[in-house]
């Protein structure tokens, strides 16, 4: 909490941001996102882009290697990582940019794009982590979280479910 608390104030987040916990146990993951209308539909994927105070300073303290992506389904993802406090990798691809390839038999079916898109920044996260790339995309949405005041207004009960979502993650 006292790094996403440090990580508003050297990204400029208002105060009444919240910090989001996904967590996804049977492969350890354990999603990270600071949640306020700043970080809403496509221009908070544009935000994300741009503040990564908090993966860096979790890399920092933790000592592990920190990945903060972003897709905006109509332009861009991008995957960076970051390590004892340093960005120290990352992709971004423009879906503008990419090539779809031609068929001989002139059909390019969900299969192969899908295939395509395991090559994609995320699609080669997802195999880092051994899941598939819709679970990263849907991830906040569909596995067990908690959301968490940073100002301290949270409600009483707010800390419990957290605990319990990291037990989850480490079993």
């Amino acid at each position: 909490m006292e790094l996403a608390r440090q990580a508003l104030v050297e990204d400029g987040v208002p105060a009444d941001t919240q910090l989001t916990v996904s967590v996804y146990g049977r492969r350890k993951i354990i999603r990270l996102a600071l949640d306020g209308p700043h970080t809403a539909g496509r221009t908070g994927s544009h935000w994300y882009s741009d503040h990564h105070a908090l993966a860096r300073l979790l890399s920092q303290e933790a000592g592990v290697t920190v990945h903060s992506y972003v897709c905006d389904p109509q332009e861009y993802e991008e995957v960076k990582a970051f390590g004892g406090g340093q960005h120290v990798g990352g992709e971004r691809l423009l879906y503008d940019e990419v090539e779809l390839p031609e068929c001989l038999d002139g059909e390019f079916d969900d299969e192969a794009f899908a295939r395509m898109q395991a090559r994609w920044p995320l699609g080669h996260l997802a195999w880092v982590y051994g899941v598939d790339r819709e679970l990263l995309l849907q991830l906040h949405r569909t596995y067990k979280k908690a959301r968490l005041a940073l100002n301290g207004s949270g409600p009483a009960g707010s800390v419990p479910p957290l605990d319990s979502l990291l037990r989850d993650a480490a079993a």
